[in-house]
């Protein structure tokens, strides 16, 4: 299914939605659809960026109530999740509860700094910045609202 025929098909189911926007996005990491799918099952309710890349490309933070469909690496829409909350906070500030929300590995903090240092790191070297642990970052939780149960 394509991102417009999501948002049509949830419009239909909530009409009350019509005048509003969404982004369409696949995950930046070296396993985006399985963390598209990790979503779509519920178990991820949370992600973490970079704060630099929003610095950068002069981009708004998320905020609640936005809506996002998440997209596998071909395309294909996998689910509708709208942001709940936002914060930005020091990389060594991020909270366990942040990385169990994120649903990655053993979902623990000592995973989730191990993994996302390297994504940061490679990430933050293509605008020509380093990382550092007191560099901010953007965690965001959310809810899938749409289609809820989808098979990953």
């Amino acid at each position: 299914m394509t991102e417009k025929e999501l948002w049509k098909q949830y419009l239909s189911a909530h009409p009350e939605d019509r005048n509003k926007t969404y982004e369409a996005w696949c995950y930046g990491s070296d396993t985006p659809d399985e963390l598209a799918a990790l979503t779509a099952s519920g178990i991820k309710t949370a992600t973490a960026s970079a704060y630099a890349f929003y610095a950068y490309e002069k981009c708004d933070l998320p905020k609640a109530g936005d809506f996002s469909i998440i997209l596998r690496t071909d395309g294909t829409a996998l689910c509708l999740i709208q942001t709940e909350r936002v914060s930005v906070v020091p990389f060594m500030e991020v909270t366990a509860e942040q990385a169990y929300k994120e649903g990655e590995g053993d979902r623990s903090l000592a995973y989730w700094r191990t993994v996302h240092k390297k994504f940061f790191t490679e990430e933050l070297a293509e605008i020509h910045q380093s990382f550092s642990e007191d560099m901010l970052v953007v965690c965001e939780e959310f809810r899938v609202i749409f289609p809820t149960g989808t098979p990953a």
